[in-house]
């Protein structure tokens, strides 16, 4: 039996259907993905890693409709036989128990284990890279490269060397399924299954194309141009509808291309959702003085004011000097805290004339040193 409950893990109830469940994949996948804790300590990234592994198996079995009605009836995705203690029923042959425990399975889901549902192809994860800037700003014709399954352009997917190499199948007579009639402990039983001879089709290639070997898909490197919005950040995922892999059936849709941003972090700034920060050093002149100083922004430099009388920590807030809101057509605010730097002298002249000054300087307010003296005495 199944030792972890696939839909709790995807946080779905078990009537959900595949987009519902493959759109908890994605929202839990981009909660856990590695990339978002390539900087978290040791302990954290291995559970993330764990937790990412456990979402992406759960997700394998309950989108394949095959592994999910075994794992519905039986509890695993492996079948009825995962849990029969070892038991081997290899030994009957044909005909066995094992043939019979099969048609019984069929004839309950419809003749056969495998879907005749269109399958679709398969989505493409790609990771990104982008700059603080382009992040923060957007940017257009960003190059993607990455490889996908296509249609072979040799047989136009058909698989075959020419249209005279394609039959139809003999077996099935087309119809891509054929119909059985077995003994078996609860009597005469009649089912019908896909086609073993075609695996479905209706058709089967006599020489098949030399380019795809038959399998009438390729896989092919590309090169795309992407136009990233301004706002996004590190983790977020951008979904590229139908740039994925070609379908395995001609009834299937194209997969998608999801696209997950590593932004570089800025030498500078850090990010906080649209909001930038910063630590601007000062003198003890320009803090007890005041003074006008040009500060960078993403853009241009703007010139901000510091107060006579500033403190080391204080924060100084710029509007609209933030990044961009992905949704809205807003910016943060920029956020620059003030570091009072004491400097280091260098000589003994120097501090000759720094002990001058300091006597002078002594005679000054210091509002914060007399009211921690005043404290100190009433103790």
């Amino acid at each position: 039996m199944a030792k972890k409950d696939y839909y709790s893990i995807l946080e779905v109830d078990k009537q959900a259907d595949a987009d519902t469940i493959k759109s908890a994949y994605r929202r839990l996948a981009k909660k856990y993905h590695p990339d978002l804790y390539a900087t978290a300590e040791e302990s954290k990234k291995k559970e993330a890693e764990e937790k990412f592994k456990e979402i992406k198996h759960a997700y394998e079995v309950l989108s394949d409709p095959q592994k999910k009605a075994a794992y519905d009836q039986f509890g695993s995705e492996d079948g009825p036989m995962s849990g029969a203690g070892g038991f081997d029923f290899s030994g009957f042959g044909g005909g066995g128990f094992g043939d019979i425990f099969s048609d019984i399975f069929s004839s309950f889901t419809g003749g056969s284990r495998r879907t005749t549902r269109a399958r679709n192809g398969d989505d493409i994860e790609v990771t990104l890279n982008l700059t603080f800037k382009e992040a923060c700003f957007g940017v257009k014709d960003k190059e993607v490269t990455f490889t996908r399954i296509e249609k072979c352009p040799t047989c136009n997917g058909t698989g075959a060397k020419d249209s005279s190499s394609i039959k139809t199948c003999p077996k099935c007579s087309g119809r891509g399924r054929v119909v059985y009639s077995q003994r078996t402990p609860f009597g005469m039983m009649q089912t019908e299954r896909v086609c073993d001879e075609c695996n479905g089709k209706g058709k089967v290639i006599l020489d098949k194309c030399f380019d795809c070997k038959g399998a009438g898909l390729v896989r092919k490197k590309r090169v795309i141009k992407v136009n990233i919005p301004a706002g996004v950040d590190n983790g977020q995922m951008l979904t590229m509808r139908g740039e994925g892999s070609a379908a395995p059936s001609p009834q299937g849709e194209r997969g998608n291309l999801i696209l997950v941003f590593r932004v570089s972090p800025h030498p500078l700034f850090v990010r906080e959702g649209t909001n930038l920060s910063f630590e601007l050093p000062i003198t003890i002149f320009q803090a007890t003085l005041g003074a006008k100083i040009d500060i960078p922004t993403l853009d241009k430099p703007v010139t901000v004011e510091i107060p006579e009388g500033t403190q080391s920590g204080t924060v100084i807030r710029v509007k609209g000097k933030g990044a961009k809101s992905l949704r809205k057509d807003t910016y943060g605010d920029l956020f620059v805290k003030i570091i009072v730097e004491v400097p280091k002298l260098s000589g003994i002249r120097e501090r000759s004339e720094f002990k001058e000054f300091a006597k002078k300087a002594d005679k000054l307010k210091y509002e914060k040193i007399e009211r921690f003296n005043k404290n100190l005495r009433n103790l």
